[in-house]
């Protein structure tokens, strides 16, 4: 019973990270200026519109597709992959509160986010069963 909650929740926070990135791809793809809004910054040339379109939309989908591609071959190295990038997200956040200086509203709340988000995939891929190897 408690492997089969596990595995449930796994598949739903797998699901809501996945779907979480994928929107900000898709909006990358449709609109990049729009997703430079949130954190106020203006794109002024085609370049940038392109690099927008490349790392939050393109890498973004990379990762979707290697979460499913992970998840199916062993969920808890899906665990694992979000465990990374949710981590990476805060620290890369940590970081720049150290170097530049506090955050903004948006910023907080996603280091708030970003670092739970962490936690719970560690959480789960250690209650994961079979353990995987690493």
């Amino acid at each position: 019973m408690k492997h089969k909650i596990t595995r449930i929740a796994s598949i739903s926070f797998i699901g809501l990270s996945m779907l979480s990135i994928l929107s900000v791809s898709m909006m990358a793809f449709s609109d990049p200026q729009k997703v430079m809004d949130l954190v106020q910054v203006k794109l002024t040339n085609n370049d940038a519109y392109s690099s927008i379109r490349g790392v939050f939309g393109g890498v973004g989908v990379t990762i979707v597709a290697m979460l499913l591609f992970l998840s199916k071959q062993k969920l808890a190295n899906g665990l694992w992959m979000l465990s990374i990038l949710w981590g990476m997200y805060s620290l890369s956040r940590i970081i720049t509160l150290a170097v530049e200086g506090p955050l903004g509203a948006f910023g907080k709340q996603w280091l708030t986010i970003e670092t739970a988000f962490c936690l719970i995939a560690v959480t789960l891929a250690l209650f994961s069963k079979p353990k995987p190897i690493l």
